[in-house]
């Protein structure tokens, strides 16, 4: 999927930012239909502290949602071990 406003996102290598974000679709959400089954988004972050801070927040419920209305994604942590263990 293209990003829409890539401006909102960083545009620094993932090599200078070894902690990441993996965001999928759960099984059996509709938007699968509509994205495919192979979906991901990959946030990165210079430190496993920012990492952290950015999936607290993403894990949020959003203030738009109804009460009882849960999330279709899935946040998953993942690390570039090669480069994190360089610094």
């Amino acid at each position: 999927m293209i990003t829409c406003q890539p401006h909102n996102l960083r545009d620094l290598p993932p090599e200078s930012r070894p902690y990441g974000i993996r965001v999928t679709l759960k099984h059996g959400t509709p938007f699968r239909q509509l994205l495919g089954d192979d979906w991901q988004k990959l946030h990165w972050y210079g430190t496993a502290l920012e990492r952290d801070r950015a999936l607290e927040d993403m894990s949020r419920q959003p203030g738009v949602y109804r009460k009882g209305d849960i999330a279709d994604v899935v946040f998953e942590k993942i690390e570039n071990l090669a480069e994190s263990r360089s610094r």
